[in-house]
């Protein structure tokens, strides 16, 4: 679905988080970035996704990554999530989806014979100086964790 690939500089974004607070790509500069996008808070799949990467957290901080979440929820209904599932990262708001489309994870999807537009679940590893390191399209949501790190 994205065009981008490893080796790509990351598209730069700004969006608010579940609390309001400006969250930029440059906040990461020097650390490694796990950004995911997910289609919508707490449904089965995204919470499975979720909780995977919430409970290793302690393991992407030992080495070197940072965890951000992204949909197109609302700030209350992404707070609600992280309430929910005690989530340790903060999600984006991305209500408006510059964050979605500059990454290129909006478009059509089906699901039981119905064609819709929607987010890919997709994630990107970001290096310390914004380059796309890894691109994964095929996201084991139980597997997440293991995934990234292997």
């Amino acid at each position: 679905m994205t065009s981008l690939k490893v080796g790509d500089t990351a598209p730069h974004f700004e969006a608010k988080d579940q609390k309001g607070n400006t969250i930029k790509l440059s906040d990461y500069s020097g650390k490694k970035l796990v950004l995911f996008f997910y289609p919508k808070a707490s449904t089965p799949g995204c919470t499975a996704e979720a909780c995977n990467l919430s409970d290793n957290y302690q393991i992407f901080l030992s080495k070197g990554y940072d965890v951000l979440g992204v949909s197109a929820d609302s700030a209350k209904r992404q707070q609600n999530f992280i309430n929910k599932n005690e989530l340790k990262f903060p999600l984006l708001a991305d209500e408006d989806k510059t964050v979605i489309n500059a990454f290129g994870v909006w478009g059509p999807k089906k699901f039981m014979g119905k064609e819709y537009d929607g987010i890919h679940r997709t994630t990107f590893i970001i290096d310390e100086n914004g380059l796309i390191e890894e691109v994964i399209s095929k996201v084991k949501t139980k597997e997440h964790t293991a995934q990234i790190l292997s």
